[in-house]
This record gives structure tokens, C-alpha cells and sequence, in this order.
């Protein structure tokens, strides 16, 4: 089981001496139409993910590899598929390829292209519930594999006594190795986000019961 920064006052070095670690962070997403309440959340989270790696880094292990969702290239084409895809996750994932980290091929293309479009399939519905169940069937079936390769390229990679990080959507059902040990990084403003989120999906629901009363 993952270790939650926030509990982990003091990590030693020491106790951690020879054995494989990997920093998991959560990937946030924003976008042009995001509130602005949103957004000053989420700079200040990934602030904070910037303030933690750092933290772990100098009691536990530099990383050494950056493993980060829907890459499929390694190196430099690696990092600026990631500039792309998530300019926050690209800043963090750039000042350690400075610092000698390595930007890794995380995913399988073909199973990462197949399990994103299971799942447009499922967010469109269904009519059908015989067609239903088989989407769903081939979607958790395809997502199984996706999650199976990225723990394999996990365990091939890194080798003992290295630091790994992975930038990776909440929810994820990712089996970690047993031999590494894993840290979940999750500062404050997590909460926060989850908390705004929360709020703002229950006033919306009012709003809906408000527009169409029984």
C-alpha cells in the first residue's frame, strides 16, 4: 500500500537504503475555461507536488526515471509529448531531466489508443444492454492490460536503490511491484481541489432540482 506523504513526517534515508522507490503524483488537469477559483487551486497544488518530489528527493532518493501516463516515447520526444499534454507535470518532469532523470516510453500505444476508446464508447450509452455489457467487458479488459504494462515497464526500469516518479490520473488501477516501495503524493491543496469539486457538483445538482421541480 502506498504511503501518503502527509504521514510521513521524517522519512530515513536509511530505512530505505538499497531498495527500489517510486513517487506517484496524482495528474490534475485545466483547461482555457476553468474558473479562475479553480485555477489558483491548482497552481497552488502543483506547487506543492514540486515542494514534496523535493522533499522526498533529499530524504529518500533523486529520481532517476519519470514514468507519466500516455507517453509512449522515451528521452527528449518523451518530454515534449508530456509539454503537451500537461504543461505543469512538463515543468516538474523537465528540471529533473536537468538534474540527470530520464523521461520513460511508460505506456503501449495500441493498449492506451484501445482503452480511450472503449471508454468513449461507454461515455456515449447504450440502448442495448446485451452491447452495453460487451463494451464495458472489452473497456475493463483492455484497461486490465494498460495497467499491467505500465507496472511492467515500472519494475524493468528501475533498478536498486533508484527513485522513480509517475505522474498518473486518480482512480488508476495500476498493481505496483512488491519490491517497490511506493509514496502517493498528495499535498494539501488536493484536498482543496476535491473539496471544490464536491461543492460545486452539489450546487449544480440544486440548480437541476431548482429548474425542474417534482
Amino acid at each position: 500500500m502506498a504511503e501518503q506523504l502527509g504521514k510521513l513526517e521524517k522519512p530515513e534515508a536509511g530505512s530505505f537504503r538499497g531498495k527500489r522507490k517510486l513517487y506517484v503524483v496524482p495528474l490534475l488537469f485545466s483547461g482555457e475555461k476553468a474558473p479562475p477559483e479553480y485555477e489558483e487551486k491548482f497552481a497552488l497544488y502543483w506547487q506543492q507536488v514540486s515542494e514534496h518530489i523535493a522533499h522526498l528527493e533529499s530524504k529518500i532518493g533523486k529520481v532517476s526515471h519519470i514514468f507519466h501516463e500516455a507517453i509512449f516515447l522515451a528521452g527528449e520526444e518523451g518530454l515534449e509529448v508530456v509539454e503537451k499534454l500537461n504543461s505543469s507535470s512538463h515543468r516538474i518532469a523537465e528540471e529533473k531531466c536537468q538534474g540527470g532523470a530520464e523521461v520513460e516510453a511508460t505506456e503501449d500505444k495500441e493498449l492506451a489508443e484501445e482503452s480511450m476508446d472503449w471508454e468513449r464508447c461507454l461515455l456515449m450509452g447504450f440502448i442495448s444492454q446485451k452491447v452495453a455489457r460487451m463494451v464495458t467487458g472489452f473497456y475493463v479488459e483492455a484497461i486490465r492490460k494498460r495497467y499491467e504494462h505500465i507496472a511492467r515497464r515500472i519494475d524493468e526500469t528501475l533498478k536498486e536503490d533508484e527513485a522513480g516518479m509517475l505522474f498518473i490520473r486518480e482512480g488508476h488501477m495500476v498493481q505496483f511491484p512488491g519490491s517497490v516501495e511506493v509514496f502517493s503524493v498528495a499535498p494539501p491543496a488536493l484536498d482543496e481541489i476535491h473539496r471544490w469539486l464536491r461543492d460545486r457538483s452539489a450546487e449544480k445538482g440544486a440548480e437541476t432540482e431548482d429548474e425542474h421541480p417534482e
